[in-house]
């Protein structure tokens, strides 16, 4: 199904869509120290916190396969644009406050504007030869890597000046980069090559093209790896500070040094070790190393018997993960046609927005429930799972 007509990587282009998704996680990293604090006075309770991360992510969800489709119709330019100009007008909402349903009303209006991932994964797919496409997928990672080191330390330094400063800054980053992928980033789909009828109702329902974009026996195999590497990752991801303070005592301080830990190895994996060994090694050969190594580091993870041990079994979580979330967008997008990357990526938002919300709903009940350590244990099971049901539909 792949398109004979993929133009060869402009290195300009993908620096471009570097800084711009760099950009974007900064912004996002710049809110994650000083949100509790800035919502405190109108609702103390960790769950409101729980459900504004949730109204993002359902935002999102239904937005994602929509915002997909349109930059197959319009072009990714014209979408990442918008996308962050609307993130911009939720960040300066947040900044603005002043009440609780102000704080939700931000976060959905970014969740339903946040399809600046899934045109960028569009972009790089438009930009990139086939052989080229897990490595500069892995600029995807890099970009996440660096914005999660820079953003939150950004942030904390802000909140010193005031508790809304973040939230401006924010703000100011997204119109930055709207601004920039206005001004400096070439489109990259080129018209001839654009879904030729223009958006209708289904494509406002994100189940329907949910179906759709799992037309093939590979394409479903490789969208439930994705459910289930997402799942269990997100629910480490929420889950992980809760554990580290009840199992090890560990203070915000040490929590961040092994989140530092995950960034910087992420970065490394994905910027550097994935675009030297993409060539060598099969896209199948990559994926289920890589889910082999996140088997071993949610393990890892699980029997640790001191809070050392977090460290090096979070580097090991995020080589593996370095490794299979390019080769499984790479593999996504050679399995479509050029005029079906956005739909295909949009879909692969959408669900990752689900398993945003129902990750960490499944990993804090069983922490409560059944045992500390039992998200990692499930969350174990799931990436065999999802080892077992890529393997047989991935062919070299």
């Amino acid at each position: 199904m792949s398109s004979p007509a993929v133009p060869r990587a402009n290195r300009r282009a993908l620096t471009f869509i570097f800084v711009t998704i760099l950009l974007d996680i900064m912004g996002a990293g710049i809110m994650m120290p000083v949100v509790p604090y800035i919502v405190q006075p109108y609702s103390a309770s960790a769950l409101t916190i729980g459900l504004l991360a949730g109204a993002f992510s359902v935002a999102q969800f239904f937005a994602a396969p929509l915002l997909g489709a349109a930059s197959d119709r319009h072009g990714r330019r014209p979408v990442l644009v918008i996308s962050m100009f609307g993130a911009s007008i939720g960040y300066a909402l947040f900044g603005v406050g002043g009440a609780l349903w102000v704080f939700f009303l931000s976060r959905i209006v970014a969740g339903f504007t946040g399809g600046n991932l899934t045109a960028a994964q569009a972009y790089i797919a438009d930009v990139s030869s086939e052989e080229d496409r897990a490595k500069n997928f892995g600029l995807v990672g890099a970009a996440f890597g660096l914005g999660f080191i820079l953003g939150p330390a950004i942030g904390g330094l802000l909140a010193k000046i005031s508790l809304s400063a973040p939230a401006w800054a924010a703000g100011g980053v997204a119109l930055t980069t709207a601004s920039f992928g206005w001004f400096v980033l070439p489109e990259s789909l080129a018209p001839e090559l654009r879904r030729p009828h223009p958006l209708h109702a289904g494509d406002f329902n994100p189940f329907r093209l949910l179906l759709k974009a799992m037309s093939t026996k590979q394409l479903r195999a490789l969208f439930l790896g994705i459910f289930l590497t997402r799942f269990a990752h997100m629910g480490l991801q929420t889950n992980f500070a809760v554990y580290s303070l009840n199992r090890f005592k560990f203070t915000p301080s040490q929590n961040a040094q092994v989140w530092v830990v995950l960034g910087v190895t992420s970065t490394v994996v994905q910027g550097f070790l994935i675009r030297r060994i993409a060539g060598r090694f099969s896209d199948r050969s990559l994926l289920l190393t890589g889910l082999a190594i996140m088997i071993a580091g949610f393990i890892f993870i699980a029997g640790a018997s001191a809070g050392w041990m977090l460290s090096p079994a979070i580097a090991v979580l995020a080589l593996g993960t370095g490794l299979v979330t390019p080769t499984l967008q790479s593999l996504i997008s050679k399995a479509g046609t050029a005029e079906e990357q956005g739909m295909l990526f949009g879909a692969n938002g959408a669900i990752t927005s689900l398993t945003a919300i129902l990750g960490p709903a499944w990993a804090g009940v069983i922490f409560d429930r059944i045992s500390f350590t039992a998200p990692y244990w499930s969350g174990a099971v799931f990436l065999v799972a999802a080892w077992w049901a890529t393997h047989r539909a991935v062919r070299e």
